[in-house]
């Protein structure tokens, strides 16, 4: 039994499917396109292995050239949440004990934290609004 043109770029297309699904390489997906639509021009249009190539080649890679730089915009677009300590720096606290370039206590984000003074000539007292400079360790260093 002989299979097919139109059947062997399905299988090509399956093929390069799942290798799309198991990489996330989305040049993948525009190939299994390209061989859609190759099995296409052959099993509707009856189209010779020239024509399966080239509709391959013209549609794979008009695929890649258009999908790629919207793909390139959207991840440079997409904004970066903030997590853990990163979320802290940059956030407002009130001090609880004298804060100084030895130590003293925060409320931060509703929690007390153990912080010290970037600048060490410098002391904030009890009640005073600091700004959270970095965090190192379990311990905010303010100004």
């Amino acid at each position: 039994m002989e299979i097919d043109a139109w059947l062997w770029w399905l299988i090509g297309a399956t093929a390069l499917g799942i290798a799309l699904v198991i990489t996330a390489m989305p040049e993948l997906g525009m190939l299994a396109v390209g061989a859609i639509a190759a099995a296409v021009v052959t099993g509707v249009f009856g189209g010779g292995a020239v024509a399966q190539v080239a509709v391959f080649a013209v549609v794979s890679t008009a695929g890649i050239a258009v999908v790629r730089p919207i793909a390139n915009r959207h991840r440079a677009q997409r904004p970066q949440l903030a997590t853990g300590v990163d979320a802290l720096k940059g956030r407002q606290a009130v001090v609880l004990e004298r804060v100084d370039a030895s130590g003293g206590r925060i409320k931060l984000a509703g929690e007390v934290w153990s912080a010290r003074a970037l600048d060490t000539d410098r002391a904030y007292e009890v009640g005073q609004e600091v700004d959270v400079v970095d965090i190192e360790g379990a311990t905010a260093i303010v100004m």
